[in-house]
């Protein structure tokens, strides 16, 4: 599927899979236009019949859980659909996409969507006074891991350049509603999914990057491949830059690939030394020679490495990328300074939560893959890791021979901790193991007094789990909270002890 146009969105069949954030916010704006709307959802909860009635107040049809013929409303498609706007977590080969496919009926994402309805929300803010301008320019951003901390550096530093931006995509507001909002921007710091750009045809955005790759989510993409493939797609079309990774060949070989278009340029970040169009780092200083005037002798000081906050080696790689976006699109390297040292990551990604007994705690619960896990384990010497979860295809042998040096000792947690248990046995049989033989959320509490005891003082106890949290927990945000509460509580158990 290329890109496409839409006339008129008035009375259009458009049938919305999903009854989740993005959904919702795809069947509001589509029906505001005129269509005609009908979501679909599996679910028959109270919380999915609270928002089904909401939509039907709006006059949106909603057709919920089991059907009276024994099929389910999320696998059966309407009659007369004319385009499938899916959620993102919907895998490309549900039945109901198999359905629109044999009706010859396209399917795309709430991505795709918001790209489609950039003028229609230029139009409404002129309507209401503000001057017809174009749509704001959006700098994209993918990766397996690191994609929302370095949105949220690059909305920093556009803010600092005293632009009006928001970070949006995969994080904060549903896109379609920025995209239509009384909010007027300059341009938009875009994080999207591998799920999102797969479902995402016609975008073609200002600059884009693609931060790292490897393997993840493949059960939703069926091959490693095929979720590089749509990794890549964020720079089909791109006008000034394709940023890469430099130290992840996989990464440029996207931008080899990729169709853009004339005059577009790759521009790589390195910790390293750079290159000319490269951005890196020299004497602990973040230095662009990629947007400056004779590039093969000049480089341009951006920001110090202590700007960076954490300044671990994955998260200066971000804000590389953060800062090779912010100046392809014109920002001065004082902005990027100023961007950086304003910057302040959300929970749970590397976060310092305590110290006790001389031992650091760390919060990494966002590390739910193997490559995370990894760059936050590269950050901290000595370790006594706390692992495990669902391993959602993992493995783990690359990770613990690349990190076996680093450790003190692990507890694994979780429903597939044996995997790791495993691969420590193979690559690391002198580190300390203790197998926690639980899946409850008390476990986590076990699992910091555990390593406590293999700490030593100056060591690093980290949460980076390598697994997704599922199993034991809502989502990494309560892993994390019940983490942080167990090193509060161990943390009052030693002051009474020493008192």
């Amino acid at each position: 599927m290329g890109s496409r146009q839409v006339t008129s969105w008035q009375d259009k069949n458009i049938t919305v899979a999903g009854l989740g954030v993005s959904g919702i916010s795809a069947a509001r704006a589509l029906a505001g236009l005129g269509a005609v709307v009908t979501v679909v959802d599996n679910g028959d909860g109270d919380a999915h019949r609270a928002r089904a009635a909401e939509l039907e107040a709006q006059g949106i049809t909603v057709r919920l859980g089991r059907l009276a013929d024994g099929g389910h409303a999320g696998e059966v498609l309407p009659e007369g659909t004319e385009l499938v706007v899916t959620s993102p977590g919907w895998k490309p080969d549900s039945p109901l996409f198999e359905a629109a496919a044999e009706a010859g009926v396209d399917v795309v994402g709430d991505v795709e969507i918001a790209w489609l309805l950039r003028e229609v929300g230029q139009e409404r803010r002129a309507a209401a006074g503000e001057p017809l301008r174009a749509p704001a320019p959006w700098l994209a951003i993918t990766g397996t891991n690191g994609k929302t901390t370095t949105t949220q550096m690059l909305a920093s530093i556009l803010k600092a350049a005293g632009l009006r931006t928001a970070a949006v995509g995969n994080i904060g507001t549903p896109i379609i509603d920025v995209v239509l909002g009384e909010q007027e921007y300059d341009v938009l710091a875009v994080e999207l999914s591998s799920y999102q750009l797969h479902w995402a045809p016609s975008l073609r955005v200002h600059s884009a990057a693609v931060l790292n790759l490897a393997p993840d989510h493949l059960d939703w993409h069926g091959s490693m491949q095929a979720y590089a493939a749509d990794k890549g797609r964020i720079y089909e079309g791109n006008t000034v830059a394709c940023v890469y990774n430099v130290a992840d060949p996989a990464t440029e070989n996207l931008v080899v690939e990729a169709d853009v278009e004339e005059g577009c340029r790759a521009i790589g970040f390195t910790l390293g030394a750079p290159g000319p169009s490269m951005l890196g780092v020299v004497d602990g200083i973040l230095v662009d020679r990629a947007f400056v005037e004779n590039r093969q002798k000049n480089a341009q000081e951006l920001a110090e490495v202590a700007d960076v906050n954490p300044p671990a080696p994955h998260n200066i790689a971000n804000a590389l990328a953060a800062a090779a976006l912010a100046r392809a699109f014109g920002v001065e390297p004082r902005a990027v300074r100023d961007g950086l040292r304003d910057f302040r990551p959300d929970a749970h990604r590397v976060a310092y939560v305590d110290e006790v007994a001389s031992v650091t705690y760390i919060d990494d619960s966002k590390a739910t893959n193997t490559h995370a896990a990894e760059a936050s384990l590269a950050a901290f010497e000595p370790v006594v890791w706390i692992a495990g979860g669902l391993a959602k295809g993992a493995t783990f042998d690359d990770l613990v021979q690349n990190a076996a040096k680093r450790l003190r000792g692990a507890v694994l947690i979780g429903a597939d901790r044996a995997l790791i248990a495993d691969a420590l046995a193979r690559h690391a049989p002198e580190v300390p193991v203790v197998d926690l033989d639980r899946t409850d959320t008390g476990a986590m509490l076990a699992a910091v007094r555990e390593a406590a005891a293999l700490a030593e003082p100056g060591d690093t106890v980290l949460l980076a789990p390598a697994c997704a949290s599922m199993d034991m927990f809502a989502n990494y945000n309560k892993r994390g909270d019940a983490f942080a509460d167990a090193v509060r509580e161990l943390a009052a158990e030693n002051a009474a002890d020493t008192a």
